[in-house]
């Protein structure tokens, strides 16, 4: 397996950015996350830079970074300082992005379930705007503004019927997925919209998937919004972006994921030839939204063995990480990448790199070629997305201290959670 360039092996242990990776778990323990802030701006700036690139007086863009992929706010603040957006999910992930320093006028709205406490908060800080996904929704928003006396600003989420040919868990344009408008109903829900006083239409969005390896459905989704985009204005309806979302993969085994600007580079390719025809003149900014190529090869998790154990079947590497530390592969049978933090030279075994919780289904890779011993380090690779975002205290285990690498320089960026805090919040009945 190849290593991200920012983790790498330097006499034969594992590094991040030169900082040694044994030397981090011996002064803040495991499991541990280690992020490297090099990978954040280097992989956010493959987005900005293809994008900058195409600039011009009438065509702009937004880099809204999906903050449920990897939440923490020093991680937002790095993105918000090179310039990012924002997309959010939920009233806990605007908070996050305001006390991490970002600009609420960048942050765009998603998800199917937004609450009247959400969306109020949401309009207190004045977000750029609501991604729709019900007309049930778009009904409540316009409530709830004429109630403050705002105006929100929205787009639909169209859901295009596009196959992404992704993980079915992962894949959110479907007619059979929860998410977005159907295509079909979507121009009659822009025209509901328009007669809302406190509505202002501004754009389009679609988000078809997670993981994508090819652009083509993307390029594809692409072309249906600008169909869209053209039967509104028919009906005077006007549009100043379109939210392509998110969608590309990143290497997690030996996956070729289509390059980031080679995908910008079609993106803008085919705007500036449909505006140039359709809308000459029209001032118009396209909006991505990705997460995991920013953050899912920035990041990995530490984790030490605790014991080596055979059965008539299997060979178990029993590791101090569990799937209430990395749930991807429990949830999906995802695959990472596993890299003893020590090369040791000699025979190598097939291990199940298995977790202390009480089911099955606590593993975090199967039969993985390895040289290891009892109290040896490994290093589950590109864990920087959807690991310490979607971990839990399941077992009462305390989630896992992230560490940040800026400059050959250490950050304690979240501490272990004490058991204590664990219980801090209940109550005995006497």
């Amino acid at each position: 397996m190849k290593t991200d360039t920012h983790f790498y092996y330097q006499n034969d242990i594992l590094t991040v950015d030169g900082v040694r990776l044994d030397e981090l778990a011996a002064q803040y323990g495991t499991p541990l996350y280690v992020y490297s802030k090099a990978a954040f701006t280097d992989h956010y700036r493959q987005y900005a830079d293809a994008c900058h690139a195409h600039h011009s007086d009438e065509i702009g863009s937004l880099v809204c970074y999906s903050v449920k992929s990897n939440s923490n706010i020093a991680i937002l603040n790095i993105l918000g300082q090179e310039g990012a957006g924002f997309d959010i999910v939920s009233g806990g992930e605007l908070l996050r992005v305001v006390a991490a320093g970002g600009d609420p006028g960048k942050v765009i709205f998603s998800g199917v379930g937004k609450t009247a406490a959400e969306i109020r908060l949401a309009l207190e800080h004045d977000i750029l705007c609501f991604n729709i996904e019900s007309l049930a929704e778009l009904k409540r928003i316009n409530r709830i503004a004429s109630e403050m006396g705002k105006t929100a600003r929205v787009s639909f989420r169209v859901n295009p019927n596009v196959d992404p040919k992704t993980h079915p868990y992962i894949s959110t344009g479907l007619k059979e997925n929860k998410f977005g408008i159907p295509y079909e109903e979507a121009l009659d829900s822009y025209l509901t919209a328009a007669k809302m006083p406190h509505i202002a239409i501004t754009g389009i969005d679609c988000h078809i998937g997670s993981q994508l390896l090819d652009d083509a459905p993307l390029l594809e989704a692409l072309d249906k919004l600008t169909d869209l985009f053209d039967r509104l204005a028919q009906h005077g309806i006007e549009l100043h972006h379109i939210d392509i979302g998110g969608g590309i993969g990143i290497t997690y085994d030996s996956e070729r994921p289509v390059p980031v600007a080679d995908y910008i580079d079609r993106v803008f390719h085919r705007i500036s030839a449909w505006k140039k025809a359709r809308y000459p003149g029209m001032p118009f900014t396209m909006v991505f939204e990705p997460g995991r190529s920013i953050s899912g090869n920035a990041g990995i998790l530490l984790t030490e063995v605790q014991y080596l154990k055979t059965n008539a079947e299997k060979h178990f590497a029993i590791v101090d990480g569990a799937m209430n530390d990395l749930m991807r592969p429990s949830l999906y049978e995802a695959w990472h990448g596993v890299l003893p933090v020590t090369q040791r030279s000699g025979k190598t075994t097939s291990y199940d790199i298995v977790g202390p919780i009480c089911e099955s289904g606590d593993w975090l890779a199967r039969q993985r070629e390895l040289a290891i011993e009892e109290g040896d380090l490994l290093a589950i690779m590109s864990a920087g997305a959807y690991g310490m975002a979607m971990s839990s205290n399941y077992n009462s285990r305390g989630r896992a201290a992230e560490i940040l690498v800026a400059n050959g320089k250490i950050h304690l960026i979240r501490r272990r959670e004490r058991t204590e805090e664990l219980f801090a919040l209940e109550t005995v009945v006497s």
